[in-house]
């Protein structure tokens, strides 16, 4: 049976240990109708030949968080099936030099989630995005961003089936990184309900 425990921040390195890597078989395009002003349309096409994104081979690795990020208000997450580590995920709140939290208080980030391939579509991802929403909600914000990408579709169906609604395409996102530049980067948020149930959940720390 899987279960999430909250972790500090002193066990980033099992949590790194849990792989962030995807097969792209598909990307979602985007259009726009006279320059945008007609509007956008995100069309999923085909990818040929699929290939493989491994989050944690370019960029920050979760190791890195702490050294380059005030990590104090941050929480971490493991997914546990017996002695497995199946799933991790991370959310951040109010943290000064964090752009994605809009200067926001009441705005939670959805920083990292990620699911060995062998767990995926066992609900293990739910219950990750669950247990962040819930953190969230505890510390009084109204709202949870996630950011992904064009090419990550899984993640984009995953996001949307949650409840999450996208709130931002960003076409020149990662124009800066040359070997994503070509991808859309793709802002999701997620609205905490007032009335949320959180008592039926509790957060082990260990």
């Amino acid at each position: 049976m899987t279960s999430i425990i909250e972790i500090g921040v002193d066990r980033i390195a099992e949590y790194a240990s849990i792989p962030s890597r995807l097969l792209v078989r598909s990307k979602l395009d985007l259009f726009l109708m006279e320059r945008g002003l007609g509007g956008m349309i995100l069309q999923e096409v085909p990818v040929d030949p699929p290939y493989f994104k491994d989050y944690d081979s370019f960029g920050e690795l979760p190791t890195d968080w702490p050294n380059k990020f005030d990590v104090r208000n941050w929480g971490f997450f493991l997914a546990t099936d017996g002695a497995l580590w199946v799933g991790a995920a991370a959310v951040a709140f109010d943290t000064t030099g964090v752009f994605m939290l809009e200067a926001r208080r009441d705005l939670a980030v959805l920083w990292d989630i990620r699911v060995v391939p062998q767990a995926q579509g066992r609900g293990v991802g739910r219950m990750l995005f669950e247990q962040a929403v819930l953190w969230s909600r505890l510390r009084g914000c109204t709202q949870m961003k996630i950011e992904t990408q064009n090419v990550n579709v899984p993640a984009c169906r995953f996001y949307h089936h949650m409840g999450c609604q996208l709130g931002e395409i960003h076409r020149f996102g990662y124009a800066a990184v040359p070997h994503v530049a070509q991808e859309v980067m793709l802002n999701w948020y997620f609205t905490i309900s007032e009335d949320l149930e959180d008592g039926n959940r509790q957060f082990e720390v260990k």
